[in-house]
């Protein structure tokens, strides 16, 4: 039917196919195998999978929304062409060949096929994808459990209502090989967001009252104790607890927006703590009612984390994607974000964050300073006795970093609107990151859409970003200073986008 009938293309689905990876005969096997290789249904998407070297193996893989608008769709294929290449570089070398799925299911039930409106994209695919010296092998159109062939021009070769693909009882080898290993997806994008959503009526109106309520009272309330709050909130739902009340739900949604206060959620992933950490992070999550929805960011942050530490990467790579579509630019996830696409695993930094957890426990007692207003909405670390502030020497250093902070953006937890969470939706400005893997030795990354392509003439900065979070996690590894010190490199990194 087209090229991938004649050559075999072998997959990395995660380390069990280390010694025995898949191997993929076909367009059907491409459509089968899709979900097993994201580890969930992707929906509204590009995906673009590189092979490299001359035995065709699986490289670098990229997933994108789909713009809604063909206008976009220019743009979009110049970056996720351009982002699949930086990224393959960064782990090897370029693709040899290239592997794309445009997803996307019919709007009605009883719609016609996407496939030929969906043509005109695969085309600035093929091309831009050949402008970079990678050709595309295969490019498949999936809606509505069906398939179709992008390149297959034979007249009369393939079915106009398009081939199913294989699911069920009688699945295909290359997706009971993935089976046998353990490999299930976690189901559709969508429907894990959809999980996440807040809760409706008539929960929904009360939790507002009490999230106003709280809104009014935060200049009362301390990070210590917005601290004893979440840590009293956890140890309940460490003895099971499911839920709590309205007032200290409301609390601590606002709690969060404190950066110090969010980061000891992050150590919440030893062994034991794993899922009623991830239960704490869902409810909350589910009661940012609007118009507080921004008050969501750092509970399904750490959601994400903690997924990605008990080894469940589909969700983190999901629930990360909805979080910096929410919050562009929000640190803490674009950190794991980028660290999952530098093919990290979560130990290494949980290395660094369970070095900071020691040594806060060994110094129980110790007062907190003042949030640091050099943040990007986010209040700074304490520094510990006797140490400057982070990156400058000496007292006079620390005093220009508040006079400088004073007239950036910055808002203590204590003070912000509780629908300007940080890096809440609508917050300006923020990079829209590249995005997140973990498993496999193929780098994975999922990004947002974007919403306009770059200036003409402009050179895109997201592949140049690849890694860099990851390198500053590897760096807080080595030197136990913790996550939180990774904030220059975001600065350094913006300071390179103005240069350009």
């Amino acid at each position: 039917m087209n090229a991938t009938n004649n050559e075999h293309v072998t997959l990395s689905l995660g380390p069990a196919f280390e010694q025995r990876p898949v191997v993929m005969r076909g367009p059907a096997d491409m459509a089968e195998l899709l979900p097993y290789l994201l580890g969930f249904y992707p929906d509204d998407s590009i995906v673009a999978v590189g092979l490299q070297g001359p035995d065709l193996h699986q490289g670098g893989v990229i997933r994108a929304d789909l713009p809604a608008s063909p206008a976009d769709w220019p743009a979009a294929a110049e970056e996720t062409a351009a982002l699949l290449v930086a990224l393959s570089e960064r782990h090897g070398s370029r693709p040899l060949q290239v592997l794309l799925y445009l997803c996307q299911d019919p709007v009605t039930a009883h719609a016609p096929p996407v496939v030929e409106g969906l043509r005109p994209l695969a085309d600035h695919l093929r091309a831009a994808f050949g402008r970079r010296g990678a050709a595309v092998k295969e490019s498949l159109c999936v809606s509505d459990g069906r398939w179709w062939s992008f390149l297959c021009r034979r007249e009369g070769c393939c079915d106009p209502a398009g081939n199913p693909v294989r699911r069920g009882p009688d699945p295909g080898p290359a997706a009971a090989a993935a089976t046998v290993a353990g490999l299930v997806p976690r189901g559709s994008r969508k429907a894990i967001i959809g999980g996440l959503a807040p809760v409706g009526p008539p929960e929904a109106a009360s939790q507002r009252e009490a999230l106003v309520r709280a809104e009014a009272a935060t200049g009362t309330v301390s990070r210590e104790q917005g601290i004893e709050l979440l840590e009293q909130a956890f140890a309940e739902f460490a003895a099971g607890a499911r839920e709590l009340d309205e007032e200290r739900t409301a609390r601590l949604l606002l709690a969060l927006r404190d950066r110090l206060t969010r980061d000891r959620g992050v150590e919440y992933v030893r062994p034991t703590e794993l899922a009623p950490a991830e239960r704490l992070w869902r409810y909350l999550a589910r009661r940012a009612v609007p118009p507080y929805e921004g008050c969501a960011v750092a509970p399904l942050t750490l959601l994400a984390w903690a997924s990605w530490v008990a080894g469940d990467t589909a969700t983190a790579r999901v629930v990360l994607g909805h979080v910096l579509r929410l919050a562009p630019g929000y640190l803490l996830a674009e950190l794991l974000y980028e660290s999952m696409n530098d093919g990290m695993t979560p130990e290494t930094l949980m290395s660094a964050v369970e070095a900071q957890r020691r040594r806060r426990e060994e110094r129980v007692g110790k007062p907190v300073t003042a949030p640091d207003p050099g943040g990007e909405g986010e209040p700074g670390p304490a520094p510990a006795a006797g140490e400057a502030p982070e990156g400058r020497p000496g007292r006079a250093g620390g005093g220009r970093r508040r006079r400088r902070g004073a007239r950036g953006k910055s808002t203590s937890a204590a003070s912000a609107p509780a629908d300007r969470c940080p890096d809440s939706p609508g917050s300006p400005g923020g990079p829209r990151s590249p995005k997140p893997d973990g498993s496999g030795p193929g780098p994975v990354a999922l990004l947002p859409a974007p919403e306009c392509g770059p200036a003409p003439g402009r050179r895109h900065a997201r592949g140049a970003r690849l890694g860099r979070a990851a390198a500053c996690a590897s760096a807080a590894v080595r030197s136990g200073t913790g996550l939180h010190r990774c904030r220059g490199t975001r600065q350094t990194a913006r300071a390179a986008r103005r240069a350009q």
